[in-house]
């Protein structure tokens, strides 16, 4: 019987790890710094597991080229970053937030690479179920 009762808390303290962990992950999730971690890995690193999650359904992506503006949606650039997957960016990347509220974030993510920088602008959205990008505007410096 003592034995019954020691395999029925080992049992116990298993299955309660177990499930804080898993509540852990899902809030980790909820958080700003997973989504940003997400774009940064996806741009930066070729780790693109993980974005979809992060863009909001009518994501807009912007990037001015001189005096060129080029729109893409979230199908174009999931698709161009899936061309690009496991590819290394050989740069720095650094990123701030510009402003943050509780609802509302615009976070600058500058990529450093030999004679130029890529300037992102992300604009994210807390949509109760999770850090959202919403748009992100592209430049060149």
């Amino acid at each position: 019987m003592k034995t019954l009762k020691t395999i029925a808390a080992a049992l116990l303290v298993v299955l309660s790890t177990s499930a804080f962990a898993s509540d852990d992950t899902k809030s980790e999730k909820l958080n700003i710094n997973y989504a940003l971690n997400a774009y940064i890995d996806a741009v930066a690193h070729g780790k693109i597991n993980g974005l979809n999650e992060v863009m909001d359904k009518d994501v807009k992506f912007t990037s001015t080229r001189g005096l060129e503006i080029i729109h893409h949606d979230k199908n174009q650039m999931l698709n161009l970053l899936k061309n690009h997957q496991n590819i290394e960016q050989n740069c720095i990347t650094e990123f701030s937030i510009v402003e943050s509220t509780p609802t509302q974030s615009v976070v600058k993510v500058t990529m450093k690479y030999d004679g130029f920088s890529k300037i992102n602008y992300l604009s994210m959205s807390n949509t109760g179920k999770g850090w959202k990008i919403v748009s992100v505007a592209t430049s060149y410096i």
